[in-house]
């Protein structure tokens, strides 16, 4: 892991949600995961019963990681290894994100969401 040192002056985060993360330093490993059902309707409905995550395979199906076969040869020099930011203004970090400052070892990140739109026929209005 480079080894660098993190200046910030100022930062401002309006809003972090849903798993998320900020980090002020290092870190050795950073896991992040998130899962959402968004239900857009046409008309107003809620049912206690829904929102069974193992109803839907999106959530259990595995992600496949390829394997990184290729041979990466890198030679740096750090003649200054300070990193110097004035200002940071994030609106939102949010499902799985990170703001880190610092060096990180290992990251992984998942955000699974599935997205359901439920509306009427077209022969079929909302009073009907």
């Amino acid at each position: 892991m480079l080894q660098r040192t993190s200046s910030v002056a100022n930062i401002h985060i309006d809003t972090i949600a849903f798993s998320s993360i900020f980090e002020i330093g290092d870190s050795c490993l950073i896991q992040g995961f998130s899962r959402a059902l968004a239900v857009q309707r046409e008309a107003e409905y809620f049912d206690a019963h829904e929102g069974n995550f193992a109803a839907y395979p999106i959530f259990s199906e595995p992600i496949p990681l390829l394997p990184i076969d290729e041979v990466i040869t890198i030679q740096t020099t750090q003649l200054n290894p300070i990193i110097k930011v004035q200002n940071i203004d994030i609106i939102g970090v949010s499902s799985s994100s990170v703001v880190h400052i610092g060096n990180s070892g290992n990251i992984s990140m998942e955000a699974r969401i599935k997205h359901i739109r439920q509306v009427y026929p077209k022969n079929r209005t909302s009073q009907g």
